[in-house]
C-alpha cells in the first residue's frame, strides 16, 4: 500500500512460531505515503548492497548476497571454480532516479 506509520503507536501484534516471531499493526487511516527514494538513499543501499554481494577474497561483485557468516567467501573461490558470467557484475549499477 505504500504506507509507513507515521508515528503513531501500534494497535496490535500478531504473533508467529510461539511468539518468536511477531510483526507490529496499524491503523490504515492514520498511515501516511512513505517517502521517496532519493539519490542519497539509494547510494547508501547501495553501499550496504556492496558489503553484503562482494566477495572479501575474490573481490567480485554477485548479483546474490554471500554467505559471509557461514561460509566466508563466494561459492567460486570455496569450491574452486570459475563462476558463471551472469552472476556477477561487471560494470557498476547505474541509478534510474530522476535527479
Amino acid at each position: 500500500m505504500a504506507l509507513r506509520p507515521g508515528g503513531q503507536n501500534p494497535v496490535a501484534r500478531i504473533e508467529c512460531r510461539g511468539g518468536q516471531r511477531f510483526a507490529w499493526l496499524y491503523r490504515i487511516d492514520l498511515a501516511k505515503p512513505k517517502l521517496p527514494m532519493t539519490l542519497a538513499k539509494e547510494l547508501a543501499l547501495d553501499k550496504a548492497m556492496a558489503a553484503r554481494q562482494t566477495c572479501p577474497l575474490c573481490g567480485r561483485r554477485y548479483f546474490h548476497c554471500i554467505p559471509l557468516r557461514t561460509q566466508g567467501v563466494c561459492d567460486p573461490c570455496d569450491k574452486g571454480y570459475e563462476p558463471s558470467p551472469e552472476t556477477v557484475m561487471t560494470s557498476p549499477a547505474t541509478h534510474r532516479l530522476a535527479a
